[in-house]
């Protein structure tokens, strides 16, 4: 059993080794531990998940005290995914060095895959992206970096990928090592992004919200798209304003859904609303053409008009 006196060493001796190894949580929150709660409960209510109770140990290094036990009024420390809203020009890389520590493949390649992407394709201007959480894991003696991928990831033969994401090889880990695991599946209940946002509101973050709305539109899209295709002009033109509302699409969003806009208002002859939705589309379209021979003279008219 680790002691309270290896954990105190660790943190004083170890602290410019947890800056140097790479990166703060990317969104950690704060939650204090009310009378009645235990770390299982906490898990469910923020997590979904009783036995995410091993992410809460494993980022307030409970075990390494000697026990998980915890007592009202306690501060632990939450590890969750944060946000980004990309900006112009910005890669995988940059965005991996300034959000996990460094640009390496490994942890590149981790942040495009999470949010559905590949590491040599720049993400969209506008788009908000997730950071997975990260736990910032203090080793026992006699651990292996298996023993830590099974606990954190269900899966002992993915040590690999952790040796990979830290910079290291072999198998043993010596105790008092920090090891970060990344967590890109772990979600926040409603619960937890209530409280999440909270510490991102007091940070100037958008806590996600951006990121839900994003992945909304990518849903509705489709959909308007079809509405305008088959005549049903009003529907795409409500289904249209509503994704509008949203106010948080990325730039090819806003451009897809004024585009759709424009030829619904065209079709039921609303010349001024379609003038309005042509220069909204022109100015989110980094290169708004109308060829002559696939669009309408009503549209190219309508877009004249502004």
């Amino acid at each position: 059993m680790r002691s309270r006196a290896l954990f105190t060493m660790m943190f004083i001796g170890g602290a410019a080794s947890v800056s140097a190894a790479a990166s703060a949580p990317a969104a950690a929150f704060t939650h204090v531990v009310k009378p009645g709660e235990t770390l299982a409960l906490i898990a469910d209510r923020i997590y979904g998940d009783a036995r995410r109770e091993v992410v809460l140990v494993g980022a307030n290094a409970l075990d390494v005290q000697g026990g998980t036990v915890i007592v009202t009024g306690m501060r632990l420390e939450v590890p969750a995914p944060g946000h980004h809203t990309v900006m112009q020009g910005e890669t995988w890389g940059e965005l991996s060095a300034g959000w996990l520590g460094t640009n390496d493949i490994a942890r590149t390649e981790l942040l495009a895959r999470v949010n559905k992407g590949v590491s040599w394709v720049p993400p969209v201007e506008g788009q908000e992206i997730e950071m997975p959480a990260v736990v910032t894991y203090i080793t026992g003696d006699g651990e292996t970096i298996n023993a830590i991928a099974g606990r954190f990831w269900g899966d002992p033969n993915r040590g690999w990928e952790l040796n990979r994401y830290n910079f290291r090889e072999g198998v043993f880990v010596k105790g008092g090592q920090i090891v970060l695991v990344p967590m890109p599946g772990l979600k926040l209940t409603e619960a937890g992004r209530t409280e999440a946002r909270a510490s991102a509101e007091r940070d100037g973050a958008s806590g996600g919200m951006a990121l839900e709305q994003q992945r909304k539109a990518d849903a509705d899209l489709p959909q308007l798209l079809a509405d305008v295709r088959y005549g049903r002009y009003a529907e795409a033109i409500a289904r249209g304003n509503r994704l509008l509302g949203g106010a948080a699409l990325t730039h090819p969003q806003l451009a897809m859904t004024q585009r759709a806009l424009l030829e619904a208002y065209v079709a039921i002859d609303a010349r001024a609303a379609a003038a309005q939705a042509c220069a909204a589309w022109k100015s989110s379209e980094p290169n708004p053409v109308l060829d002559p021979v696939r669009v309408s003279p009503k549209i190219r008219e309508a877009c004249d008009a502004h």
